[in-house]
C-alpha cells in the first residue's frame, strides 16, 4: 500500500535531503555549543547559528538578524510575545481564528488583568481589517492574529491588518505558523512588529525549532533567565539582542536543519512553491466538492487559503474517517480539533471537529487523485454499511 502524507500543518514530511544531511554533519562534526568556549567546535556551532540567523532575517525581510530569536518552537515564540510585551490593563485585539498558542495565553494572562477581544469570522473563516478597527480602543496595546488557519486553511489579510495596526500606532503580532516557508511574507511591507514561526512544518526543518522576530520599536522581557555563552560576569540577564532572550544551550543541529530548509525555499523560491500548493489544493477541493455527502470548509478561492482542507462526511465520525483513510488508503491525515476550537464553532464542527488533509511541495498529483477516490469510496460506502463492519471487526 502506498503511503501519502497529508498531515503537513502538523510537520512536514518528507523532509528535503540537503535539511538531513545540514542535521547530520552537525552532529556529527559540531560537539561544542555557540559561546562555550572558544575552541574549534563551540566557533563553528556559533558561525551556524550566526548565518541561520542571517538566512531567515534576509528571508523575511528583517534588516537585524540579532532580532531573529530562536525558539523551540512558534508556541514558544508566540509566549515570549505575548508574555513579555503584555502588562496590567492592557487590552489585546484578536480573533476567533486563533490557535490555543494564542488564545492559552491571553487566558494565562487575564489574571494580571489583560483582556482581550476576539473579533468574529464568516463562515469560511475570513475577518475583514476594517472589523479589526472596530475592536480597537483605548487600552489597547497589541493586535494578534494567524495568517493561515489550521482548521479552514483561510489567509487573513495581514497587510491589510498591517495598515490598521500602523494607522493606530499598535504593535502587531502575526502567527505564521500555517504559512512560513509557503507564502511571502516581508515584516516590513506587511507591517509587522513580531513575527512567530516554526521551524518544522513550511520551513522544512526538524522539530524542535523556531524563531520569534522582534522589531525595533519592540521591547520584550525576557520570560527565562540563564547561561548566554557571553556576559557570564553579570548577575542579571544581559540587555544585548539575541543573549537577551535566548537563555541555555541552543539546538545547533536542528537550526542548521533549519536553515538547509530556508535555504531550499529560497533556491526553488516561495512564489514556485505557493503556485504548485495552490495547484495541488484545487485540484482536491475540485475532487473533495463533487463526492456526495461531504461537507468543506473554509473558501473556495485558493487564493485566499493555503493547502490546509477540513472536511466531513455526513454521519460520519472525522475520528473514523481518518482511520479508514490511513488503513485503507495509506493516507496520513489528522481529526478533531486541530487546537483551534473556537474555529469549530465557526463552521459548526465542535466538539467532533473535522478530518484535516494539508498539503506540501512534496505531494503530486497522483497522490491527490488516490485520496479523493479513498474519501469518496468511504463516503459512498458509508459509516453504517456492512463494507465498514467488516472493516471493523477485521
Amino acid at each position: 500500500m502506498q503511503q501519502v502524507y497529508l498531515n503537513n500543518a502538523a510537520t512536514s514530511f518528507p523532509k528535503p535531503p540537503q535539511v538531513v544531511k545540514a542535521v547530520n554533519e552537525a552532529l556529527l562534526n559540531m560537539g561544542g555549543s555557540p559561546g562555550r568556549g572558544g575552541q574549534r567546535m563551540s566557533q563553528a556551532a556559533s558561525q551556524t547559528v550566526r548565518q541561520a540567523r542571517e538566512e531567515i532575517a534576509r528571508f523575511f525581510g528583517a534588516p537585524d538578524p540579532r532580532r531573529v530569536i530562536f525558539t523551540l518552537n512558534a508556541t514558544e515564540a508566540l509566549n515570549l510575545a505575548l508574555h513579555g510585551f503584555l502588562r496590567p490593563g492592557d487590552h489585546v485585539v484578536t480573533t476567533v481564528m486563533e490557535h490555543n498558542s494564542v488564545l492559552r495565553p491571553l487566558k494565562t494572562l487575564e489574571k494580571i488583568g489583560v483582556t482581550s477581544t476576539r473579533v468574529e469570522a464568516s463562515p469560511d473563516g475570513w475577518v475583514e481589517p476594517r472589523q479589526i478597527e472596530k475592536a480597537i480602543n483605548v487600552n489597547s496595546r497589541l493586535i494578534v492574529t494567524i495568517h493561515g488557519s489550521n482548521v479552514t486553511g483561510t489567509m487573513l489579510p495581514i497587510e491589510g491588518i498591517g495598515d490598521v495596526a500602523r494607522k493606530h500606532g499598535i504593535p502587531y503580532l502575526v502567527d505564521a505558523a500555517q504559512t512560513a516557508g509557503i507564502v511571502p511574507i516581508n515584516v516590513k511591507t506587511a507591517g509587522i512588529s513580531l513575527l512567530a514561526c516554526p521551524g518544522h512544518k513550511g520551513l522544512l526543518g526538524p522539530q524542535g525549532t523556531g524563531f520569534l522576530y522582534i522589531s525595533e520599536d519592540i521591547d520584550l522581557e525576557p520570560y527565562k533567565q540563564g547561561g548566554t555563552g557571553a556576559y557570564s560576569e553579570l548577575e542579571t540577564q544581559p540587555e544585548i539582542l539575541p543573549e537577551r532572550y535566548e537563555s541555555g544551550s541552543h539546538n545547533t543541529p536542528g537550526i542548521a536543519g533549519l536553515a538547509a530548509g530556508v535555504r531550499f525555499i529560497a533556491d526553488i523560491g516561495v512564489d514556485q512553491i505557493r503556485a504548485k500548493e495552490k495547484h495541488l489544493t484545487e485540484l482536491l477541493i475540485k475532487g473533495l466538492r463533487d463526492i456526495p455527502g461531504l461537507r468543506l470548509y473554509g473558501p473556495l478561492d485558493t487564493d485566499r487559503r493555503v493547502g490546509v482542507i477540513s472536511f466531513n462526511i455526513n454521519g460520519m465520525d472525522p475520528a473514523t474517517v481518518g482511520e479508514l483513510l490511513e488503513d485503507q488508503g495509506g493516507i496520513i491525515s489528522r481529526h478533531g480539533l486541530h487546537c483551534a476550537p473556537l474555529v469549530h464553532h465557526v463552521i459548526g464542527t465542535f466538539p467532533a471537529g473535522t478530518v484535516r488533509l494539508s498539503l506540501s511541495y512534496f505531494n503530486t498529483e497522483s497522490e491527490i487523485d488516490h485520496t479523493v477516490e479513498m474519501v469518496a469510496r468511504i463516503a459512498r460506502r458509508g459509516y453504517s454499511s456492512p463494507w465498514y463492519t467488516a472493516l471493523t471487526v477485521s
